[in-house]
């Protein structure tokens, strides 16, 4: 028999995949002695087996019964028992965190008769039929599908007649009138009443959240985490305990460290006589934790110590929820904290350097997406003006976008091209598609606890929450500053994440401490420095070497100084544009051997140029040099404007201009119906007379030239788009006679390795007869991509991309995250075939999945030699090399970011 529920005292922190993080750190937390509310764990499997056939599995139902039973025992009372009634929570809880995605239901077991008993034990008439209309609104909206809308019209409408901004200033006798008006609103909008039976309460909650993980928001927030979606969630069944009965109660959120900078220390929000999802939703604004050592010392110090056993378990910030009952102290959760890239690069060097956790711990724990985010720019200090409005600076980085009020806003302009940021009094779940869209998220209300801070920390937003100077105007969509400044809808703001101010317009920018540090060396205490720490350890961790594709000196001479060694593809195309074009015209519109000569001996001494320069900036390493790729008409004018041009002058009465005639003439000649599979790449080499000669002249000759200069140049030359070891086995010999003659000419002995960039699935089945001739692979991930796929990226990103993705079709686009299963299994034959012929071969990539990290796990496990990519992106890569080389089992996939 198959064991669907558990617990709390019969699991663990290692049993998340079974039952979920939620469930398995509530089971830790009891193991360790901490006072954890009772309670059991439905497990994802059950969650799994209800998605598959839409029906409970049968031994699920009589299992809860059993462990419901036991939990009345404990606590002495019963579900539904009128004088003294047991009321449960109903939470979700997946492997991975999903803050706010999924749903939660609270005071289940309350209705007509026991909400008396509630008021008649707590003594508090008030606070029984405030938690009865909690439930009504929260299983209205969650379980029975009404328009949550509808219940916060008539709360808002209740307050405004109380004349209260607050839910605290509504009385009983209000919410006894909300109750009634509550249940009205659920039969008018589903013709069924507010059910009275606890046990069906439970069931049916249960049921609400196993349904959740499909919900959209769920959906939305796993495709923009890259949750897979099979995973399942726990529902976790916990007996109820109230922060809401007085001033000696309350609820809390609270971190070991802080989750935006990573300083060492307590940080939270206490809130008092509210309950945990008023601390959540920024319903009222929390005081900071400290306070609670005025409020209530004893739980104060008390909380202090099951923080310090949890980071001290976990070796890690720990983010805990708490409330305090009448003085006593009850932990209600427990994960790995949400942070920021700042905060997890020293949060992860601080515990090294604590004795906590290895170095090899520290990299599991940080990422080059994380990375990344730190090389972006932030706000030049001294130019920001005077700020339009301050709060709490919950997720930090430099923003700039116009002003929106809503979600769809956001996403509508967004799609557009334009900036945005999210204004909110508070956010929902139901504002993460707008959060997603938005460069930040900007609240009137709540703290570095609430939802949109949890959130965008998560996705590494900006956010600033808890402006309460600001007054937002949903209706007329505008927000008022404190001191009656108006910003409409559309405005551009600049918010600053890291001082919690909002600034009119947009300021300037200036480099980050992290990208001076990677640009000049400058080694700043916090992040800079925690950065360059982890970078040296990754360096000595990687097997994978990390290259770079640079085209200029500049470029090379960047992706250098961030660490690169070599480069791995150098597009000699991007050489013959802006000023260069008409020579290649001139090549193109050639009528005889000797006019195209004069053009090809006109660029060979700019392409020398750059060669040289290129190969001085990587002194000593390789630099890979590609072969011209795309077809030649991409050089040329457009036709519809050279057509437009020469029937205007006819029109005229002007003799049409020669060049462009023949202009004209040249692109009508190469036009292809599909130019990506056509005369491009080896095919256009081998076609073009002198082409390739010219090309590899100008490599050998530079060569010569930063050998004479006493530099040490490891040119290496790849031929694009190779199909058959024919094709390369033409090409080298043209390479290797063209090399000889300079190398020959000059007295100079190099060596110029030359190899081939696979990028045809044919190219990849037959890699060890193309392997006979190659000293090198390098996979071109790119067209790789699109001619195992069929598609055109630019066609398909713009046209079915977008469905694909909605209908989970795809998972994400193989374009940004390799396609393991199709492309990456192309490229595991062409590794096993190529190092089968010629055990010694070179093997990288190029293509864009160079720098993306679960594509650089795929290629360090694919036997790879090195990867390469954007100049910006070679530290994140440097990073996720040295993380793909550590054990996969004992990489921790789950740490906050």
């Amino acid at each position: 028999m198959v064991a669907y529920v558990y617990d709390f005292t019969e699991g663990s922190r290692d049993e998340a995949g079974l039952l979920g993080g939620k469930g398995a750190n509530l089971a830790e937390m009891t193991r360790l002695g901490l006072p954890v509310p009772p309670g059991f764990t439905i497990t994802t499997e059950a969650c799994r087996a209800f998605l598959a056939t839409g029906e409970l599995p049968q031994e699920l139902t009589r299992q809860v019964v059993a462990h419901l039973r036991r939990l009345e025992e404990r606590a002495g009372r019963r579900l539904g028992q009128a004088d003294d009634p047991l009321l449960l929570s109903v939470r979700s809880g997946a492997r991975f965190s999903m803050p706010g995605m999924m749903d939660t239901i609270l005071d289940v077991g309350l209705n007509d008769t026991t909400v008396h008993g509630l008021a008649k034990r707590s003594g508090r008439e008030r606070f029984a039929w405030d938690s009865y209309r909690r439930l009504i609104q929260m299983y209205g909206s969650t379980v029975m599908g009404v328009d949550g809308a509808l219940f916060e019209e008539a709360l808002t409408r209740a307050k405004r007649e109380r004349d209260t901004t607050d839910d605290l200033g509504l009385g009983t006798r209000e919410l006894v009138g909300l109750v009634r008006e509550f249940k009205a609103i659920v039969r008018r909008a589903t013709g069924a009443d507010f059910p009275q039976d606890p046990d069906e309460q439970l069931e049916q909650s249960v049921l609400a959240v196993f349904r959740s993980w499909n919900g959209e928001r769920a959906r939305v927030y796993r495709r923009r985490e890259h949750i897979p979606d099979d995973l399942g969630t726990a529902v976790n069944i916990q007996t109820m305990v109230y922060g809401n009965l007085g001033p000696d109660s309350g609820t809390g959120v609270a971190f070991t460290r802080d989750p935006a900078t990573g300083r060492a220390g307590v940080y939270g929000e206490y809130l008092p006589d509210a309950q945990g999802e008023d601390v959540v939703a920024g319903i009222r604004n929390a005081v900071p934790l400290q306070e609670l050592r005025n409020i209530d010392s004893l739980s104060y110090e008390r909380l202090l110590a099951h923080m310090a056993l949890l980071e001290e378990q976990y070796r890690d910030l720990c983010d805990v929820e708490f409330t305090i009952e009448r003085g006593r102290l009850w932990m209600l959760q427990t994960r790995i904290g949400k942070r920021t890239a700042q905060a997890a690069f020293r949060i992860a060097a601080e515990l090294v350097d604590e004795g906590r956790i290895t170095w090899a711990d520290a990299l599991r724990r940080v990422g080059g997406g994380q990375l990344t985010q730190l090389m972006f720019p932030r706000f030049d200090e001294r130019a920001a003006s005077r700020p339009l409005t301050r709060g709490i600076p919950a997720s930090p980085g430099a923003a700039v976008g116009q002003v929106v009020f809503d979600s769809a806003e956001a996403v509508r302009r967004a799609a557009a091209g334009e900036q945005v940021v999210l204004v909110r009094e508070e956010t929902t779940p139901d504002d993460l598609p707008g959060m997603i869209a938005a460069q930040a998220v900007l609240t009137s209300r709540g703290g570095k606890t609430s939802h949109a801070a949890v959130v965008a920390r998560g996705m590494g937003k900006v956010c600033v929450c808890g402006a309460e100077h600001i007054r937002v105007d949903l209706v007329r969509r505008r927000f008022t500053t404190g001191d009656g400044q108006e910003v409409t809808e559309g405005t551009v703001v600049s918010v600053d994440g890291a001082a919690g101010t909002v600034h009119l317009g947009a300021l300037p920018l200036v480099d980050s401490p992290v990208m001076r540090y990677l640009e000049t060396g400058e080694r700043t205490a916090g992040p800079a420095e925690a950065v360059d720490r982890m970078l040296r350890q990754a360096d000595a961790v990687a097997r994978l070497e990390v290259r770079a594709n640079a085209d200029t000196p500049e470029d090379a001479a960047r992706a250098r100084r961030f660490g690169a060694r070599g480069i791995g593809l150098c597009r000699t195309e991007h050489m013959f544009l802006g000023e260069r074009r008409h020579l290649v015209e001139d090549m193109i519109l050639a009528r005889t051997g000797g006019e195209r000569q004069s053009a090809l001996d006109a660029l060979l001494p700019l392409q020398r140029a750059d060669f040289t320069e290129i190969l001085a900036a990587m002194d000593g390493l390789p630099v890979t040099i590609r072969l011209l790729d795309p077809p030649l008409h991409e050089f040329l004018p457009d036709r519809t404007e050279l057509a437009v041009d020469i029937a205007s002058a006819k029109a005229a009465g002007r003799v049409p201009d020669a060049r462009e005639v023949r202009l004209l003439e040249a692109v009508e000649r190469m036009r292809e119906q599909n130019p990506m599979l056509g005369l491009r790449g080896v095919r256009l080499a081998l076609v073009v007379p002198g082409l390739t000669a010219m090309q590899v002249r100008a490599v050998g000759e530079a060569v010569v030239a930063r050998v004479r200069a006493g530099g040490d140049p490891r040119a290496e030359i790849m031929v694009p788009l190779v199909g058959t070891h024919e094709e390369l086995r033409v090409m080298r010999g043209q390479i290797e006679t063209a090399l000889s003659d300079v190398f020959t000419a000059a007295g100079c002995a190099v060596n110029c390795p030359v190899g081939t960039m696979i990028e045809l699935p044919r190219a990849a089945l037959t890699a060890a007869g193309i392997a006979r001739y190659a000293d090198f692979f390098s996979f071109g991930t790119n067209d790789l991509t699109q001619t195992t796929w069929g598609f055109s990226r630019d066609d398909a990103e713009a046209s079915f991309f977008a469905p694909y993705l909605d209908q989970g079709i795809l998972p994400a686009s193989p374009f940004e995250k390799l396609d393991e299963d199709g492309v990456g299994r192309l490229i595991r034959t062409a590794v096993d075939e190529g190092r089968g012929a010629r055990p010694d071969i070179k093997i990288g990539v190029c293509g864009e999945h160079g720098g993306e990290p679960d594509s650089i796990r795929f290629f360090h496990a694919a036997g790879l030699d090195y990867v390469s990519c954007s100049p910006f992106r070679v530290p994140g890569a440097r990073l996720e090399a040295a993380r793909a080389a550590l054990p996969s089992a004992d990489r921790d996939e789950d740490r906050g970011a």
